[in-house]
């Protein structure tokens, strides 16, 4: 059963103007995460951060995006997904317009708090639309082949954007640019995107509050190392699927988690960004460390994998009815794989063209084959009243697995007797990683052909 059915005479430019806010909402959203990575030597210097509290302009936005998404998701599912979508991206404009207008860290880190509320609002919902406003078919594959070429590109076009704006303006551009783009949207989504219908009834308050002190804290702790804080985590969320499988309308229904399919695509999500998170933080510190980029070089290093992401994406949206989802998935995971064990043989006499390019340029392809079937297949048969909870299930199994990646990566490096030994080390281990998602893509085929996955 599809999530629901759009209207059978929606207008063509109805349709281009309904996937261009939801894209313009996921690109946002995900750059965001990067953007500021290249511009923390600025804000340090004029906001008079110490080291320690530097990390926070980054991680207050991570504690807020992922431990509220699963609320924001079933918020959707319960009061309307273009309501509260509408909602994220007002908030996320606000923040934005707040943090470049920030004198002092503590207004710099709220504001940042405040986009990762309303990112967690926008995203999941974003999702949840298209399959409201798009027929299951070609319409809706495409749409779904731009929204996640958008997700998997947006990390590199953050890390370009963040270092042309800091060269060119000035720190704060990196958050006053989302103000007229959320502002654009605002003005445009009554117009363009069909509302879903309002499912009132009981509100799961006592798993929301679970699952986001839950997220909260898996993810505060894997960013600090803090054993108390993943214990916290790890009692929260027993609690938490306890609730929820006693709940009347969880805010997760583990019934999504029932069918194998969907379970191995929300594995394979938690397994892939672990290894694009760390390609990111890693190579980013050997461009400007080892090669001495300046921060729009760096940035510019990362274009070849973003045009090829978009590329990939819409390859495999062609691709799909012809081969199956689960095939090009896995072909993804495998190219990516190839390409972290190639930059595993990094050292310091690897310049960027022999040993930097051709990891990315696989990357870039392999990550386009897999997030457009892999979202296909998570959203597919998903009931209407589940389809917010769907989403931002998936949307949380990007923060969570980046975050839980990064960590681990991190710690592996850290364990090296040089810079350089630990990425290597680290990419290794990027590429278990990737493998692992090579298999649970295989193991998620649906019986029947021509199925996602």
């Amino acid at each position: 059963m599809s999530l629901t059915t759009a209207p059978p005479h929606q207008s063509q430019r109805r349709s281009v103007a309904a996937l261009a806010i939801i894209a313009a909402c996921q690109l946002m959203v995900v750059l965001d995460g990067t953007v500021v990575y290249v511009a923390l030597p600025k804000i340090q210097a004029d906001l008079g951060f110490s080291t320690a509290n530097l990390s926070w302009v980054v991680n207050a936005y991570t504690l807020a995006f992922g431990g509220l998404l699963l609320l924001g998701g079933r918020a959707g599912d319960i009061l309307g997904h273009r309501r509260i979508f509408v909602a994220g991206i007002a908030l996320f404009g606000l923040a934005s317009l707040a943090g470049g207008l920030a004198t002092a860290e503590w207004l710099l880190l709220a504001a940042r708090t405040a986009q990762g509320v309303g990112a967690a609002l926008a995203a999941p919902t974003a999702l949840a639309l298209i399959p409201a406003n798009f027929d299951e078919g070609p319409a809706r594959t495409r749409a779904i082949g731009v929204y996640t070429a958008v997700a998997a590109a947006g990390g590199a076009v953050g890390l370009i954007l963040g270092g042309v704006l800091s060269d060119w303006a000035s720190w704060r551009w990196v958050l006053f640019i989302n103000v007229p783009i959320a502002l654009a949207v605002l003005l445009a989504a009554p117009a363009a995107i069909r509302e879903t219908p309002r499912r009132p009834g009981h509100f799961d308050l006592a798993g929301a509050l679970a699952s986001t002190g839950g997220m909260t804290a898996l993810v505060y702790g894997l960013i600090r190392t803090s054993a108390p804080a993943l214990a916290a985590a790890g009692v929260l969320l027993i609690v938490f699927l306890l609730r929820e499988a006693r709940a009347r309308q969880p805010i997760l229904p583990l019934r999504l988690l029932a069918d194998r399919t969907r379970a191995a695509g929300y594995a394979t999500m938690l397994a892939f960004p672990a290894a694009m998170f760390g390609m990111f933080f890693f190579l980013t510190q050997f461009l400007q460390q080892t090669h001495e980029y300046s921060a729009l070089r760096t940035g510019f290093a990362f274009l070849p994998l973003t045009l090829l992401v978009l590329v990939s994406s819409a390859l495999a949206a062609k691709l799909i009815p012809r081969f199956g989802a689960s095939p090009l998935a896995a072909t993804g995971a495998a190219v990516v794989t190839a390409g972290m064990l190639w930059v595993a043989q990094i050292s310091p006499d690897t310049d960027y063209a022999t040993g930097v390019l051709g990891p990315v340029v696989l990357f870039g392809l392999g990550a386009g084959l897999l997030f457009a079937p892999l979202t296909g297949a998570i959203l597919s048969g998903v009931e209407p009243a589940d389809s917010g909870a769907a989403a931002s299930l998936l949307n949380a199994m990007q923060q969570v697995g980046g975050a839980l990646g990064l960590a681990v990566l991190v710690t592996v490096a850290d364990t090296a007797s040089t810079p350089i030994d630990g990425m290597s080390r680290a990419f290794w281990v990027a590429a278990a990683f990737t493998a692992t998602a090579a298999i649970l893509a295989l193991i998620a085929r649906r019986r029947q052909p021509r199925n996602p996955l």
